[in-house]
């Protein structure tokens, strides 16, 4: 059985798209945080933000990111934030390989202008708000990615092709089968399509 893959990046990123794709192409089973809270509340996220508040849901994703990284065999979407939580970034190194989707503001606000369910983005200057949860998040999610990958306006399957070659250089590397959880960091730039 494959090692869990975990995505990271901001909202806009890729990371469903291109899990989902990915866990196809790998036969593992796709999960996407953001629906597993979902499904758990009840709720939507943007109805979790209003009537709960950031810092709550925060705590939540924490919970869905542990339990679900605790999992065998999983390609995992995480939410945008997941990284800020100390645990989450410990759980998500020592648990799986972590692919840093990295992609430019311009090509996240043309992703998500017109999405109603990015709770963050509702605010009279989304690319002002993007451009300070990048600040914030690039040291947490570079901190924690084994594979870094600039997506640009990503076409699927090239991304999906840099990633598996990535996974391969990644197992190559291991001794006799063993695998470390955190192999060496790769920056890999994808061209735009």
């Amino acid at each position: 059985m494959h090692q869990n893959i975990f995505l990271v990046g901001l909202m806009g990123a890729g990371k469903t798209t291109v899990g989902r794709a990915l866990a196809k192409r790998l036969g593992m089973r796709f999960v996407d945080s953001d629906q597993e809270i979902e499904a758990r509340t009840g709720a939507s996220i943007p109805l979790i933000f209003e009537i709960e508040g950031e810092a709550s849901f925060r705590r939540r994703e924490a919970e869905v990111i542990r339990d679900l990284t605790a999992e065998e065999g999983i390609v995992l979407a995480t939410g945008g934030g997941a990284i800020l939580s100390p645990d989450s970034r410990n759980y998500l190194k020592t648990r799986g390989i972590v692919i840093y989707l990295r992609a430019s503001i311009n090509s996240i606000l043309h992703r998500t202008g017109n999405d109603r369910n990015r709770p963050l983005l509702q605010t009279e200057d989304p690319r002002k708000k993007l451009e300070e949860l990048a600040k914030q998040r690039e040291p947490l999610y570079s901190e924690v990615a084994s594979i870094i990958i600039d997506t640009g306006r990503p076409n699927v399957h090239s991304v999906l092709q840099v990633i598996l070659s990535q996974l391969e250089a990644n197992r190559g590397k291991g001794a006799a089968g063993k695998h470390k959880p955190h192999p060496p960091k790769k920056n890999i730039s994808q061209e735009t399509a």
